[in-house]
């Protein structure tokens, strides 16, 4: 990291080629931000809800707020609603079906033998008759107005897959501090994929939580395989990174993506609201740093396709040095003396300057919770043990568990016929 600092002032400024670096980027992000508009639905659009769409939601504890999220899903209309679970979940999920469906008309329970997302997802895959499949997670809260919009995108026949914004929400009625932390991180991820969406088209990542796809790019039984058979260095097998592998696929098979973030399509979800929020971040960073090395360096399709998601993700890689130097050169700082500036002055810029820039970074956030403003310091300290965490992770990528829901990583072999089951259509 550089510095600048002057005789005549008598404060220490932390800006430097770094600095000046991350702030051009974040400007560009910021402007994109502000110019993205996002697809409004036709007056007579090709695709209706009530006869396009599948909503496949692969779970195996599911807790008490599925039942609210199943409520708002039924408001959009879809054509039906698959859950895929184990069997010892499915009479809980049939009650479920029976007391917000009484008629039976839109929710399906189907069951596989052993837990494992990915074999959850294709076995509800082969069960879908509809052109359009929206994956979603079992405590996600859906506007009305949901499948309408994620529907709009797919006027374009080149339109593979279609994202949408996010936003907490609170599991009691108070806050918690990981709460808040998971909220700083969605509001600077709903600018970030918004930004790469209105620059080049792209997306590092159409989350698992809600994403909409065209049912004939997941029917290909290439896709099913290596969905289900995707492996770190040819030994690991991979229990998550699910919505990574589906977002790689479409760039490599020349579909577009495209994120809808306004009001009309912004999803509401829970997260962890203690300290299990770290094993959340733990096995999404584990992911993160295994998709983006397979599209930046093996796959490389990301490159010609969408560049600037290709960039933001090699500056995702080297975020961790970049943000560690700030604090690292101030301790050097302090500890070498010498300076023209007491060590105090440098400290209290530091932290200052700190401040007043991660304010207004994440100034669309405290615009919907300026009460978050007081934990902004607990944010800065956080920021440098994820900076951290992440090198940990870099070095731990054979750890391909889900790490935070019991039973999620069952590993005992499965007998041949429970395997290929799920790859039999059952339409």
């Amino acid at each position: 990291m550089f510095y600048l600092t002057r005789e005549q002032l008598p404060f220490f400024l932390p800006l430097g080629f770094i600095g000046v670096y991350r702030w051009f980027f974040f400007l560009i992000r910021i402007i994109a931000w502000c110019l993205y508009r996002p697809h409004r639905p036709r007056t007579r659009p090709r695709y209706k809800s009530s006869r396009d769409v599948t909503i496949i939601v692969p779970t195996i504890d599911s807790g008490e707020e599925i039942k609210l999220a199943v409520r708002s899903w039924l408001k959009s209309d879809p054509n039906e609603i698959i859950f895929v679970t184990i069997p010892k979940a499915e009479q809980d999920l049939l009650r479920l079906a029976r007391e917000v469906d009484p008629d039976s008309r839109k929710i399906r329970v189907i069951t596989i033998p052993r837990p494992n997302k990915r074999n959850q997802m294709v076995a509800g895959i082969n069960h879908t008759r509809t052109e359009i499949i929206v994956f979603c997670d079992d405590d996600v809260i859906w506007p009305p107005t949901m499948l309408a919009y994620l529907l709009a995108p797919f006027e374009d026949r080149q339109m593979g897959g279609v994202g949408t914004s996010q936003t907490v929400m609170a599991v009691n009625k108070r806050w918690t501090i990981w709460e808040i932390l998971s909220a700083y991180r969605i509001s600077m991820r709903n600018i970030e994929i918004t930004a790469t969406t209105y620059i080049d088209g792209g997306v590092c990542c159409l989350s698992g939580r809600t994403a909409a796809y065209r049912t004939k790019i997941l029917l290909d039984p290439d896709f099913q395989w290596k969905f289900t058979h995707e492996f770190w260095l040819g030994r690991f097998h991979q229990h998550s990174g699910d919505d990574k592998f589906l977002t790689r696929w479409l760039h490599a098979h020349q579909w577009k993506t495209w994120i809808q973030a306004c009001q009309e399509a912004e999803l509401s979800s829970t997260f962890k609201d203690n300290w299990r929020f770290l094993l959340q971040l733990l096995r999404w960073t584990r992911n993160t740093w295994r998709s983006d090395m397979r599209s930046l360096f093996f796959e490389r399709h990301v490159w010609f396709r969408h560049p600037f998601v290709a960039f933001s993700m090699l500056d995702k890689m080297f975020n961790p040095f970049t943000l560690l130097a700030g604090p690292v050169t101030v301790v050097y700082l302090c500890v070498r003396g010498g300076e023209q500036l007491p060590i105090w002055v440098v400290i209290v810029s530091y932290v200052t300057w700190l401040l007043v820039t991660r304010l207004l970074k994440y100034m669309p956030h405290f615009v919907k919770r300026p009460q978050d403003i007081f934990t902004l310091p607990i944010w800065i300290v956080f920021n440098v043990y994820f900076a951290l965490m992440k090198l940990y992770c870099l070095f731990t990528l054979h750890i391909t568990d889900w790490g935070t829901r019991t039973g999620a990583d069952h590993n005992t072999k499965a007998s041949e016929k429970e395997t290929m089951d799920i790859y039999t259509p059952h339409w």
